[in-house]
């Protein structure tokens, strides 16, 4: 009952990878897989993220499973966000956690983002519905 629910990528498919690395914790960055390694991990190449030593090629690096996640589906937002519900903010080149502190004036959203202290204003379009991968199944911060 209940047990961990392990998903298993293939070569070429688009995920969505987080970091413990100080100043990336509550960020995702969309991913490709290009090889399956041992001990389950995965060598992935970022869709917008780059190497430091060329600024132009794609960054790629090793990643254990446990951060690694499914592209998530789209929810609709068509009525917009409400105040102290949970998005995904576009910023910095990855999806950031954070929670709408203000609904402005021209469709535009401040939020605030608990790990930074930092509160930044918005677009409709820069952000998402905020959803976490459980036991193999979407969740929102609403159900």
């Amino acid at each position: 009952m209940g047990g961990e629910v392990v998903v298993t990528f293939s070569r070429g498919d688009t995920v969505e990878v987080s970091s413990d690395d100080e100043g990336f914790r509550g960020a995702l960055y969309t991913a490709k897989i290009v090889k399956l390694l041992a001990g389950r991990r995965y060598w992935v190449e970022y869709d917008t993220l780059v190497s430091d030593e060329d600024e132009k090629k794609p960054l790629k690096e090793k990643i254990d499973f446990w951060h690694v996640r499914p592209c998530p589906p789209e929810v609709p937002s068509d009525g917009g966000f409400n105040v102290y519900e949970e998005v995904d903010a576009f910023h910095n080149e990855g999806w950031w956690i954070g929670v709408v502190s203000k609904v402005v004036i021209g469709g535009k959203y401040r939020v605030y983002f608990r790990d930074s202290k930092e509160e930044i204003e918005f677009e409709q379009s820069q952000l998402r519905v905020h959803q976490e991968w459980v036991d193999g199944k979407w969740v929102t911060s609403t159900q």
